[in-house]
Parts: C-alpha cells; sequence; structure tokens
C-alpha cells in the first residue's frame, strides 16, 4: 500500500500479488481515493489528487479485498502495509479483516542471513540481490516483488515459507472493483441535483 502523507490512513494505491498455481502471480493494482488534500509523497509515487479523481475510496475497495483474501495467507514485506490498513479501518470505523498475516522479511531472514549487516532484508535490497526487477514505490510492483521474494526463499529449501493456494478472487475483485469504479465516475460526471 502507499500513503499520500504521513498519516497512515490516507491510502492513495493499494496492489495484491496472488501467487497462483505453478508459482505464477498474478498482480491487481488500484488507486484510492483518500478524500484529502495534503499530498506529501507525490514527489516519490507520482500520485496526486489528479491521479486518484474518479478512483474508489477505501471503504469501497475493503469489501472487495475481505472477500478475496478471507482464509488466505496474505504476506507483507515488513508490518508497514498492516499498520496502514489498520489505520484506514480505524479511520471508516471498521475492524481490521483477521487475515492470516506473514512477514516476507522474516521469511528472508531465515532463507538468506548472510545479508544482515550486509545491505539487510529491505525490499530494494533484496531486489538488487535476488535479480528482480519491479519500480520501487508502487504498490502492484512492490507486492509483486514481496511474492517473488517469498518464492525464492521457499525455493532456497526456507522452511519459513508456506505455501499460498490458487485462488479466483481476484476475477471478482476486477469485475466489482471496474463496476464501483464506473459507478463513481458516473456519479462525478452527472451530479443530481437534489431540493
Amino acid at each position: 500500500m502507499e500513503t499520500a502523507n504521513h498519516d497512515r490512513a490516507s491510502i492513495c494505491q493499494i496492489g495484491v500479488a496472488c501467487i497462483r498455481a505453478y508459482n505464477t502471480i498474478k498482480t491487481w493494482t488500484t488507486s484510492v481515493d483518500p478524500g484529502i488534500s495534503r499530498w506529501a509523497f507525490t514527489g516519490l509515487y507520482g500520485i496526486s489528487n489528479a491521479t486518484v479523481r474518479g478512483a474508489p475510496t477505501f471503504d469501497q475497495v475493503l469489501p472487495l479485498l475481505e472477500a478475496t483474501l478471507s482464509g488466505l495467507i496474505v504476506y507483507q514485506h515488513s508490518n508497514f502495509d498492516r499498520s496502514i490498513l489498520h489505520a484506514a479501518c480505524a479511520g471508516i470505523g471498521r475492524p481490521e479483516p483477521e487475515w492470516d498475516w506473514q512477514n516476507s522479511v522474516t521469511i528472508a531472514r531465515r532463507a538468506w542471513p548472510e545479508l544482515k549487516g550486509n545491505g539487510e532484508h529491505g525490499l530494494a535490497s533484496l531486489k538488487g540481490f535476488l535479480g528482480l526487477s519491479s519500480d520501487h514505490h508502487d504498490a502492484g510492483e512492490d507486492a509483486r516483488a514481496t511474492a517473488e521474494v517469498v518464492l525464492h526463499a521457499e525455493g532456497s529449501g526456507s522452511s519459513a515459507c508456506l505455501s499460498v493456494a490458487d485462488h479466483e478472487g481476484f476475477d471478482v475483485i476486477e469485475e466489482e472493483q471496474a463496476m464501483k469504479v464506473t459507478a463513481v465516475k458516473s456519479a462525478l460526471e452527472n451530479p443530481i441535483s437534489r431540493n
């Protein structure tokens, strides 16, 4: 996840990478309109109010994520994503989804202990170490890189990894996401006047 500013509830982009059958990875990314005016990280991510105009809000995206990720292992690289999700859920008065969270940093530390003190186990360092290519600070690209780190660690013989089952939920997310984005855009383009 990416945030617009230092407020962890200001989610402006969400990316999910699903490890599917035969270790293929399917990535889903959406812009999120955090409904704020103060942007601190536009220079880093390239995301701004203009970028998210017409995008769904977090409370519109959350039910799609809950339905798709329920019962699956959800990997994050560090605890940043979970803390952002927690803050955003608190911001809309909803409990955080009860997902089975795993940390790919912990997995990487067990798989490649030799990196300790030598670039550590940050996502950018691991991408270089493993020869992965992706844009850093893009939620979808970072999610894909996290999935690839988990797969590489699993292939290294590390017992720290759990296999992720194939899941067809992204098809549902993509269809529902497209309908919600269309509905939001339509509402913005064709406002209904109320007396």
